[in-house]
């Protein structure tokens, strides 16, 4: 698109899902904003599996939308499909999770970018980013045309393209994903700033026609039949409700795998990039897990009315003559037929370590990188760190205190303060296990934890946050209610299964407590105004109150830790000096130099006794440096 001006507020390089976050974050605080893309109909484009949310991601888009982030909105226009994972297990971990038409996805996305006021697009690559005082204050960048465009903060979000080097087989050759040239000049742009770099791996499956599959010979798997969206600002939601389909690999389709790992590139050494642990190849699988004698596959439509399904749980970078003979032994795939085969690719990630929890790099002020570029998978991580890097580009602009979100607040707090404070050798990956507070953080409250701290920023609508504000105080009245309403036990016995019979009244929430007993089993006791309640509002209500021990518990927990956590530490500190500290935590302080005391007390090879002393010497520094 045609860019007229040559400067701007803030520029983004990249239009994945944290380039578009960034570039709409910054756009809508009133910053101007350049979005720097290859090809802007591929905006927001699935590159790997047509899903939003999962297990702990659906967490992080919904906090996305709490905070005014765009990917819940885009996922309940576009989703075909929509399913709450983990409803046999605690609600804290409950995670919702859409399949998308990733054509419309994206769509969406282009629609949204064209028409953000104070955002425009610049279609072409970026090379190299320009600095100023020795490299220590970020200027601008230069594309491959030879055009500069100057700024005052460069959000860096380039996925998988810089040096991106796709793998099939014995086939490699250079590209950002298949069909998309790869980015080259910005890795030795910055590594000549002194940054440090590294090499990771992904990979996706293949893609098959869907009419060349029987699927009598595999298992349907359908969406919630009453199904809830991720933003909370949808209303009458009606989605779709597609298929998917399950099968499994066999001790065949192993044996055709294992036969093929002479030409695996991911066995061969050619692949050199680590690779996620979480989602590694089947190839990988077979080997790693050889007592398997099968692996469970998903076939999921990629949009809507497709012949091309998704294969998922089938990563390859194996020769497309193995992945397609392996495919074939899988029931229901006898005659399957490729639209194009699963392939590796390898590209240049910077350190996390490297960043300030804001996003911006600690070497040089105004630049911050955001996705795959920090060492993360899944485009859920990725669109929260754009979201946190375009809010906090906008306040390093206007001097206004940095938004960090603790890792007590949100899961996009845990997300970040992993990044910047543990080791990253392999991609990293958010589950709900990573996150200590679970109940405290749970899907459906994140608007009541978020909405204000959104609205404050200014990216929340005012019309959603008085919305929670109401829903707050409708919350905090009917679990009033619920602890002050005691039931006669002869009621209460006939309502609720219980070991032994009820002989004294009890208060509702004490009802609510008992193993087993949901909102459903009492709502024909309670009066109108409790039952008008959507039922979303309702369930939330009523697992505040079924929990309440443990996350008051939780909050306490939270307060105690809080006292040294957010303590500051002085960015001029000289750790290899405080001969009191372990050498160890001397090194991998000075490496990572963190912010606070809870960051310092994360890193891996700081010990208690470590951060205690820590604690005592950065007072007595503090101490001289205010005299």
């Amino acid at each position: 698109m045609n860019v007229s001006r040559e400067s701007f507020d803030v520029i983004v390089v990249g239009g994945g899902h944290a380039g578009i976050e960034a570039a709409l974050a910054a756009s809508r605080l009133g910053k101007s904003t350049l979005l720097i893309t290859m090809e802007t109909k591929a905006l927001g484009r699935a590159s790997c599996n047509p899903a939003i949310g999962g297990l702990a991601k659906g967490h992080l888009v919904r906090e996305i939308d709490a905070l005014g982030g765009e990917m819940a909105k885009a996922t309940d226009q576009t989703g075909i499909q929509f399913k709450m994972l983990n409803r046999s297990k605690g609600r804290a971990v409950w995670s919702p999770r859409a399949q998308i038409d990733k054509k419309a996805y994206s769509s969406y996305m282009v629609d949204v970018c064209t028409n953000q006021q104070g955002l425009e697009i610049y279609e072409g690559e970026a090379t190299s980013v320009i600095s100023s005082n020795e490299g220590t204050k970020i200027t601008g960048v230069m594309t491959r045309a030879g055009r500069a465009f100057g700024c005052e903060a460069l959000i860096l979000t380039n996925g998988t393209f810089l040096n991106g080097l796709i793998h099939i087989g014995n086939e490699s050759f250079s590209a950002g994903r298949i069909g998309e040239s790869a980015s080259v000049g910005i890795t030795e742009s910055l590594v000549a700033l002194g940054f440090e770099t590294g090499r990771l791996k992904t990979g996706t499956p293949p893609r098959i026609k869907r009419d060349s599959v029987d699927f009598s010979k595999t298992t349907i798997q359908a969406g919630d039949q009453q199904p809830e969206p991720f933003s909370f600002s949808t209303r009458d939601f009606d989605p779709p409700n597609e298929y998917c389909y399950i099968t499994n690999t066999n001790e065949k389709t192993h044996a055709i795998i294992n036969g093929g790992l002479e030409f695996s590139p991911l066995f061969t050494g050619v692949i050199q990039g680590v690779g996620p642990r979480y989602c590694p190849s089947i190839e990988d699988k077979v080997v790693r897990f050889a007592e398997k004698t099968s692996h469970q596959l998903f076939l999921e439509p990629e949009w809507t009315d497709a012949n091309q399904l998704y294969v998922n749980g089938f990563s390859s970078s194996l020769p497309e003559e193995v992945q397609l003979n392996s495919l074939r032994s899988v029931p229901g795939l006898e005659k399957v037929e490729f639209i194009r085969p699963g392939y590796a690719i390898e590209y240049d990630f910077f350190p996390p370590s490297q960043l300030k929890a804001t996003m911006e790099t600690k070497r040089v002020k105004g630049l911050f990188f955001a996705g795959q570029i920090n060492g993360t998978s899944g485009y859920e991580e990725a669109a929260s760190q754009g979201l946190i890097a375009g809010i906090n580009a906008c306040r390093s602009i206007g001097g206004s205190d940095p938004f960090v979100l603790e890792r007590s607040e949100a899961y996009i707090g845990v997300l970040i303060d992993d990044l910047i404070t543990k080791d990253t050798d392999e991609p990293y990956r958010m589950f709900t296990s990573r996150a200590e507070h679970r109940l405290l953080l749970r899907y459906d409250n994140a608007h009541f934890r978020l909405a204000e701290k959104g609205y404050r920023l200014g990216l929340t609508e005012k019309a959603l946050y008085e919305d929670v504000e109401n829903q707050k105080r409708l919350a905090s009245k009917t679990e009033t209610y619920f602890n002050s309403t005691y039931i006669k036990p002869e009621i209460i016995n006939g309502l609720v299964e219980t070991q032994t019979t009820v002989k004294e009244s009890q208060t509702l929430a004490n009802i609510l407590k008992r193993p087993g007993v949901t909102v459903a089993d009492i709502q024909s006791i309670l009066p109108n105004w409790v039952n008008d309640l959507s039922p979303a509002l309702l369930t939330l209500i009523a697992t505040n109150t079924k929990y309440s021990g443990y996350i008051e518990r939780e909050r306490q927990q939270v307060e105690r830790l809080s006292k040294h956590q957010t303590m500051s530490i002085p960015d001029t500190v000289d750790y290899l000096s405080m001969q009191a500290v372990s050498f160890e935590a001397r090194q991998k302080l000075d490496k990572i130099r963190p912010e606070t005391i809870g960051q310092a007390s994360r890193i891996s090879g700081v010990t208690p006794a470590d951060v205690s002393l820590l604690i005592i010497l950065i007072k007595k520094i503090v101490s001289r440096e205010t005299r």
